[in-house]
């Protein structure tokens, strides 16, 4: 493991934040990528963050709910949508573990042209749903433009207890920073949540197309799946990277 500090960012930033938001029902399914199928898929700002050397693609469908895009929104205007978001793990210069998204589904239409426009990051709109029937979940989705797809059926298991910060559970879970290029520069944005309470899960089906749609191969089930019930979330404003994140 390297010495990158990764406890910093799980600490809530002074200041008040942008937006708020809830994510629910998320699972997480990884795999493992080979370093050199993924280095000319990232940005040459970012490096790639590794967990014993192996770097790490994660797939995370869930729900977005009562979103206010900025911390003056009415919550009685508050609203609701799907995403899956397909990322991998990266840090600047040794600082800064994040995440960095090849892709992102939503539902909403608005949602997609605001975080195009506002946060620089690859949203595309997608006719989407989820049923959940005890601990069984179903969850698709189908890109408007283009017909990347995943189909989803997966069932939620035992918790499994906080995460110990050497864990690579902690590792793929716990990130609290993305970083996108935009507008010419690095951009960092922020987010703060408690650690997610983690599920062990089962997959019973999973098809997707959404990894040959960012230039990727992921072949298989997925060797690791989780699940969280969920978090409320602190958004705070993409800034430039190394700025402060009061400044938004």
């Amino acid at each position: 493991m390297s010495t990158i500090d990764r406890i910093t960012a799980t600490r809530r930033p002074e200041g008040k934040a942008a937006g708020y938001q809830a994510w629910q029902d998320l699972f997480f399914l990884h795999w493992p990528v080979p370093h050199e199928a993924l280095r000319p898929l990232v940005p040459p700002e970012l490096e790639l963050d590794a967990f014993d050397g192996q770097a790490w693609v994660g797939l995370v469908p869930f729900a977005m709910r009562t979103i206010r895009p900025w911390r003056w929104w009415p919550r009685a205007l508050a609203f609701d949508f799907l995403e899956t978001n397909l990322r991998t793990y990266v840090h600047v210069a040794g600082r800064d573990p994040g995440v960095y998204f090849f892709s992102l589904e939503a539902s909403s239409w608005l949602a997609v042209r605001a975080a195009r426009a506002l946060w620089s990051l690859p949203y595309h709109h997608a006719r989407m749903s989820m049923t959940r029937a005890g601990d069984r979940v179903d969850y698709t989705t189908t890109r408007r433009a283009g017909g990347a797809t995943l189909h989803l059926e997966a069932s939620v298991g035992a918790p499994l207890g906080p995460q110990a910060p050497d864990s690579l559970e902690f590792f793929l879970f716990e990130r609290y920073l993305l970083h996108t290029v935009g507008r010419g520069r690095l951009l960092t944005g922020q987010v703060h949540h408690t650690p997610y309470p983690v599920h062990a899960a089962t997959v019973h089906r999973c098809e997707q197309t959404l990894d040959r749609a960012a230039g990727l191969d992921l072949s298989g089930p997925p060797p690791l799946t989780h699940f969280a019930p969920g978090v409320t979330v602190d958004m705070f404003a993409l800034r430039p990277h190394g700025a402060s994140p009061a400044l938004g």
